[in-house]
């Protein structure tokens, strides 16, 4: 592929992003506390996650292993970033749920695959053909000092939150409780703030238009699902804290 054709491909992208999240806003995506009938055949809770997950991870790597650039400290470091993340949501985080009478639908499921195929590409296409030359100076840039810690914070808050929610529903799966302490004092959705600092984060250290890319389809994806969940807690819950903000504390 041409730099050119991959360019317009990565600013389309963009634009599709764009467009989407305002139908997002109106439209729950109807998977996990959204389900409703309607939407086709399903496939069960786990498999549907590993299955829309897996891509973002072997999609990457493929094309960052097979690119024409030669790959610096820099550029293994940031593949080993995406492997790490992509990793856990593909094969750790589906396997602890405990949604086992849980399930996907497959339109779903094929929505979020492509979503991942064409992210794991843009991004993994980038780095393995066409991104500069990212030399042993980039570790002190402070681009990539303050994205490393954005990196890390987003993941460690994004890991936290999950493991907490898992918990909750430890004792019976088949039911809804309300999240507490720490971050869950201030915000419905840390889990998803946490990945929005993550890639926002991932964006910032690497400098690149493809990873910003990447951020704006995490903001359109994830900032409608977490106004989606606040709204549902506060309509589950009757004595749901009434401070307690979607996303960012004390603002949205």
């Amino acid at each position: 592929m041409a730099e050119s054709t991959f360019y317009a491909l990565v600013y389309a992208w963009v634009g599709l992003g764009v467009v989407v999240f305002p139908l997002l806003l109106k439209i729950p995506a109807p998977y996990g506390r959204h389900t409703r009938p309607g939407w086709g055949m399903t496939v069960p809770n786990h498999l549907g996650w590993l299955i829309m997950e897996l891509p973002a991870l072997l999609v990457f790597v493929y094309f960052f292993l097979v690119g024409t650039v030669s790959q610096t400290a820099a550029t293994w470091f940031f593949f080993v970033l995406w492997v790490v993340h992509y990793s856990n949501r593909s094969f750790v985080f589906p396997f602890r749920l405990k949604t086992a009478q849980k399930r996907m639908p497959v339109v779903i499921m094929s929505m979020a695959f492509i979503f991942n195929v064409v992210n794991g590409f843009i991004c993994g296409h980038y780095f393995g053909s066409f991104a500069p030359r990212y030399s042993s100076a980039w570790f002190a840039d402070p681009r990539f000092l303050a994205g490393v810690v954005l990196f890390f914070s987003g993941l460690g808050l994004n890991w936290y939150s999950d493991h907490v929610l898992i918990g909750l529903r430890s004792s019976e799966p088949s039911q809804y409780s309300i999240p507490d302490g720490g971050i869950f004092r201030y915000v419905s959705c840390p889990n998803f703030l946490g990945e929005i600092i993550e890639w926002g984060g991932f964006a910032l250290l690497t400098w690149s238009i493809p990873t910003l890319a990447f951020f704006v389809w995490t903001l359109a994806n994830l900032i409608p699902r977490a106004l989606d969940h606040h709204r549902w807690y506060k309509e589950q819950f009757d004595d749901y804290p009434p401070s307690r903000k979607a996303l960012i504390p004390f603002l949205i």
